[in-house]
């Protein structure tokens, strides 16, 4: 039996060869500028610095869905309203912020 922190690899890999084709949204200036400015206006953590960068890739990169199981800082109900007026107020429109189970349900 594996350590719970060690994870389990056969799992990861199944994970990483499903999101092969899956393009990676470049990290631009812009993307660092929008997420600097969602720290500064929603109660996110010092700490949380990365999960503020996923969401401003999402938003200018004009995903139409950002899926996440971080329901701390992402997918969080009591913050998607604040993420969706910052996006607003930047004259962008925020994507459909949800987990994949919260997508798949009728």
């Amino acid at each position: 039996m594996q350590e719970a922190s060690q994870g389990d690899s056969d799992a990861a890999a199944q994970r990483l060869a499903s999101l092969k084709d899956v393009p990676i949204l470049e990290v631009t200036e812009a993307a660092e500028s929008f997420a600097k400015r969602l720290l500064a206006q929603i109660p996110l953590p010092a700490k949380a610095a990365i999960d503020a960068l996923h969401i401003s890739l999402a938003v200018v990169h004009n995903m139409d869905y950002l899926l996440t199981w971080n329901c701390a800082h992402i997918a969080n109900a009591a913050l998607r309203g604040q993420i969706e007026a910052v996006c607003r107020a930047d004259g962008q429109e925020a994507p459909v912020i949800c987990t994949p189970e919260e997508l798949l349900e009728d």
